[in-house]
């Protein structure tokens, strides 16, 4: 069964111009995984100053159970990030950079072989702490600065020997750019050419293409995909980047066994208060059909009261 990974906390985040107290995001990480949300990502170690939205990951991570944790990931750029995280509970770490040297400078301040190069250290502080790590490629389709991604350096770097001990690795589409049938070919490259790895899919909605993007992604392989309610997001590094493939509009289409007309309703509403209060709007348009008014399908809920 393909697993939901929602990226509310994170990504979503980045671009918000309001910050959310600490407690709020407890609150929502716990609605999240009550609700039945598998996985969550649930913030960053990039600079505060940087990405103020998210200058309290570690917080929320002290906040959080043990068992909370196992289901939450927290996203790192350096070997110190992993030590910080895994200090303060975190059992599990994105260690991230980009296929593109541009796009890897604009957002870590570093060349991507830094970043490769440095990855065995990371791998090392986080299975020494006993948690786990993934290898998540940013710009594996397009950078905002380069253009079109060579499909042979994404596997060059998924073959890498560096890479070795991540349990993951998270295929990005993050500018939105990919259209179905380059995410295809990717996956089914990845997974056919690479280390067997949990093979995970994140993209971007900005030409409307995340659903079938994700969709795609699943045939190819992939067992998990990544959203973040109401399609919230994007990247403060990457000019043209747009929000996430919404959280619901992917529930919707892939229906796991957990959800139900009144789980997906439940989490609209979560959506719809959070939006709110951040003043961003809600580009689900799984959103849309549940407050419809067509009350002969089972999974509308109508307008809210």
């Amino acid at each position: 069964m393909t697993l939901l990974r929602d990226v509310t906390l994170r990504d979503g985040l980045q671009l918000t111009g309001k910050l959310l107290p600490t407690q709020t995001k407890v609150d929502l990480v716990r609605a999240l995984l009550a609700a039945g949300v598998p996985e969550l990502e649930i913030g960053s170690l990039a600079r505060g100053d940087m990405v103020p939205p998210l200058a309290d990951t570690l917080d929320v991570v002290a906040a959080l159970t043990p068992e909370e944790l196992e289901r939450c990931w927290v996203w790192v750029a350096t070997p110190r990030h992993v030590e910080k995280a895994v200090a303060a509970g975190a059992r599990n770490v994105q260690y991230c950079f980009s296929v593109s040297d541009a796009h890897n400078r604009a957002n870590i301040g570093r060349d991507t072989e830094v970043s490769l190069a440095a990855m065995p250290a990371a791998v090392e502080h986080a299975l020494g702490a006993g948690g786990r790590i993934e290898l998540c490629l940013a710009t594996t389709f397009t950078c905002p600065f380069d253009g079109p991604v060579d499909p042979d350096r994404v596997l060059q770097i998924a073959n890498d020997p560096r890479t070795e001990g991540a349990c993951d690795i998270v295929l990005c589409d993050t500018l939105g750019q990919a259209i179905p049938s380059q995410v295809g070919a990717l996956l089914t490259r990845v997974r056919e050419d690479s280390p067997a790895r949990r093979m995970v899919f994140h993209g971007h909605d900005t030409w409307g293409q995340g659903v079938a993007n994700s969709l795609t992604a699943v045939g190819a392989g992939a067992e998990m995909v990544d959203g973040a309610l109401g399609g919230l997001g994007g990247c403060p590094f990457a000019p043209g980047a747009s929000g996430n493939t919404a959280s619901e509009d992917l529930l919707f289409a892939l229906r796991p066994d957990w959800l139900t007309p009144e789980v997906l309703a439940g989490l609209v509403e979560r959506s719809e208060d959070l939006l709110a209060e951040l003043g961003e709007p809600n580009r689900s348009r799984a959103v849309q059909g549940v407050r419809s008014e067509a009350s002969a399908f089972a999974w509308t809920a109508g307008p809210r009261a």
